[in-house]
């Protein structure tokens, strides 16, 4: 128990502060990706507008 205690803090805070971050960057990720989804029918619509 007492070689688990040091273990746990030294591979536990770095596994929490990297899914803390994972969580952060996913919304960010989720509105690229929307981004770059819309990207082709946001620039078709541009182009007819200002040609069309």
């Amino acid at each position: 128990m007492d070689q688990l205690l040091p273990f746990i803090g030294d591979v536990g805070f770095p596994i929490v502060v990297t899914l803390y971050l994972l969580h952060r960057i996913e919304a960010k990720l989720d509105v690229l990706n929307d981004t770059m989804v819309n990207l082709p029918n946001r620039l078709r619509d541009e182009l007819q507008n200002k040609f069309g």
